[in-house]
């Protein structure tokens, strides 16, 4: 399969578009644990329109009982991202110093487990996570600052492309 450049400027303005709101075209997850990395999953989809049909470890969202756990859990986004050799998105772990708008952040408040996707909408000048903008679900946010998280572990994934 070849790589297909993920289209950021599609992913940024569904990002924009639905903070604040919800697609009806999906189930809002909030009263089930939390929207934030369904939220993630159709900003990717917005900017590469593939799934992965893969039952069980595939990345997909049909309808609320026929998804993968991956579209809306967020160690299991993880861990398709990361692993994915077939369709659909793929990302690689970088530091936050090397994201870029349309990549994902994903927070432990306890330290040991994530619980959190953020997805970058913008990164200023500097290091620091004052320079990081990000917006989410479950608590709507839109330009937000990465700094105003009181988090112990973060970690960063840059969305590489995607595969047909």
């Amino acid at each position: 399969m070849k790589v297909q450049p993920y289209n950021r400027d599609a992913a940024l303005a569904y990002a924009h578009r639905w903070a604040f709101d919800r697609n009806p075209s999906y189930l809002d997850f909030s009263r089930y644990g939390g929207d934030c990395t369904n939220y993630i999953s159709q900003c990717l989809y917005a900017a590469c329109k593939t799934m992965n049909p893969k039952p069980v470890f595939g990345w997909y969202y049909y309808n609320s009982y026929n998804r993968t756990a991956s579209w809306t859990g967020v160690q299991y986004l993880y861990d398709f991202l990361i692993n994915n050799n077939g369709a659909g998105p793929f990302a690689q772990e970088v530091p936050l110093t090397d994201l870029v708008p349309g990549d994902i952040i994903q927070l432990s408040f306890n330290g040991e487990s994530y619980g959190h996707s953020l997805f970058v909408v913008e990164k200023g000048k500097g290091f620091g996570s004052d320079n990081i903008k990000i917006a989410t679900h479950t608590f709507d946010r839109d330009y937000y600052p990465l700094s105003e998280y009181k988090y112990q572990k973060c970690r960063g994934l840059h969305i590489i492309g995607y595969r047909r």
